[in-house]
């Protein structure tokens, strides 16, 4: 295998939303409208402001890819980089793809200066990932992870108990 890792281009927006695709499916039985997630592969590759994906070639074939978004830290005057959207095809799995993307935005961050940290969220049950996460340098937060989904289809309708008063 001969690795090279790049930014993403706006080009590779319809192989990003082939991998996210397949992300979804594997992980969260979900399947995603393709159209969407390529206008928003494109979004990002367009706007810098909003993070950008580096992906993994063997060949000049797209085998991995890695999101980037940026949360502003007020406690620490800097940007967190959100590691997200982390995706290895299945035959390149357990070959060092995402150790090469990792170390790629690891070095990145640690030339910019004003990069205060890596962070990502990842599946409670998935202890293949969270290995790998902590084997390159990561560790548990104390964190919990809290969301509302504004994207039809993927939140569940409040509860009788939880709906606000006057609408029962």
């Amino acid at each position: 295998m001969n690795l090279t890792i790049r930014k993403a281009v706006v080009s590779d927006a319809g192989v990003i939303a082939d991998l996210n695709s397949r992300l979804a499916e594997e992980t969260e039985q979900m399947h995603l409208d393709r159209d969407l997630a390529r206008k928003g592969a494109e979004a990002l590759t367009r706007d810098p402001s909003k993070g950008f994906y580096l992906v993994a070639e063997d060949a000049g074939r797209v085998i991995g890819q890695l999101m980037i978004t940026c949360e502003w830290s007020d406690w620490r005057n800097g940007t967190f980089w959100w590691i997200q959207s982390v995706y290895v095809r299945r035959e390149y799995r357990g070959r060092g793809v995402y150790t090469g993307l990792h170390r790629q935005v690891e070095k990145m961050a640690r030339e910019r200066g004003d990069i205060r940290g890596l962070r990502l969220y990842v599946e409670k049950n998935n202890e293949t990932a969270q290995r790998s996460y902590r084997r390159l340098g990561m560790s548990e937060t104390n964190y919990q992870m809290y969301a509302i989904d504004f994207v039809p289809g993927r939140g569940k309708p409040a509860s009788r108990e939880t709906r606000p008063r006057g609408k029962r």
